[in-house]
């Protein structure tokens, strides 16, 4: 009986054995074809049919098309047809059509034909007169006509007075007229009080006006008294009036006693009037130490 079952144990590993052999030949062929088809380095062309040698060329074709579209250094034009290669140039010609009219550095303007060397040159200039009334990029005032000149100038003195305004950019305020610098001195406090009401950091309470300085206090009353009610850090019950204090500790007391009714939160039986202490539950006293 022992020898039977040694036998048929033995027939059993020889056959997961085979058919463990079986599968890893049988999957790596599929394997190979598709290393070959990506061109990776664990490709054995030998091993292909000639079914499989059709398809590796194939893929291998495609991808270096791809890499030619792509401007990769692995790109063989040798191996491109008539077609595709003319597809190839057009679509280079294109590409550096684009890359001039956008100013780019790879822009080659040998390459462009007349009418196309001028149209990059008006984005040029357009791009250069866009750069000089936004006060960014680099700008050359030696390439704007007087009219454009002068509208960068109006755009220019815009700006800084919009700058001033928000209290951003490069407000410069010698360049403000009377009537401007009235106009920023407005939108300074506005801001000012605004970022006092707020809480703020950038809030100077000396330069508030009686009015706004009472605005600013009774925010940051309620955003301190919101505080307390939430049990937020920043909460300073010192600033609270004698009933929101009261109330609040009401509000705590109430918490406090239902917590330890139910059991759940944060319960402080200390400060439980006697009456609290004898309606709690039994379950949720506390279990006396032996």
């Amino acid at each position: 009986m022992k020898v039977t079952l040694r036998k048929c144990l033995w027939v059993l590993a020889c056959l997961s054995f085979w058919q463990i052999l079986s599968f890893a030949q049988s999957s790596d062929p599929a394997q190979n074809l598709d290393a070959c088809k990506a061109g990776r380095e664990a490709c054995d062309r030998s091993k292909l049919s000639q079914s499989e040698l059709s398809e590796v060329n194939l893929a291998g074709h495609g991808r270096n098309i791809s890499n030619c579209r792509n401007g990769d250094d692995s790109c063989d034009r040798s191996k491109l047809t008539e077609r595709e290669a003319t597809a190839l140039a057009v679509a280079d010609h294109q590409s550096n059509v684009s890359a001039c009219a956008d100013g780019m550095s790879s822009c080659d303007r040998s390459k462009l034909t007349q009418s196309e060397a001028r149209d990059s040159s008006v984005a040029d200039h357009q791009r250069n007169l866009a750069d000089c009334k936004d006060g960014v990029g680099d700008c050359d005032h030696s390439k704007l006509n007087p009219s454009e000149a002068g509208a960068v100038d109006t755009a220019r003195r815009q700006l800084n007075v919009s700058d001033c305004k928000n209290g951003g950019g490069l407000c410069d305020h010698s360049q403000l007229t009377p009537s401007e610098t009235k106009e920023v001195a407005t939108a300074e406090r506005l801001r000012n009080a605004q970022n006092c009401e707020n809480g703020w950091d950038e809030c100077n309470h000396a330069t508030l006006t009686p009015m706004e300085a009472t605005h600013a206090a009774n925010s940051e009353h309620q955003r301190n008294l919101v505080a307390c009610k939430t049990g937020g850090e920043t909460c300073d019950y010192s600033k609270l009036t004698a009933p929101e204090a009261k109330i609040l500790a009401e509000a705590e007391h109430k918490r406090n006693y239902v917590a330890c009714v139910k059991g759940y939160g944060y319960c402080d039986r200390s400060r439980l009037t006697p009456e609290e202490a004898q309606a709690i539950p039994a379950e949720q006293k506390p279990v006396a130490r032996q």
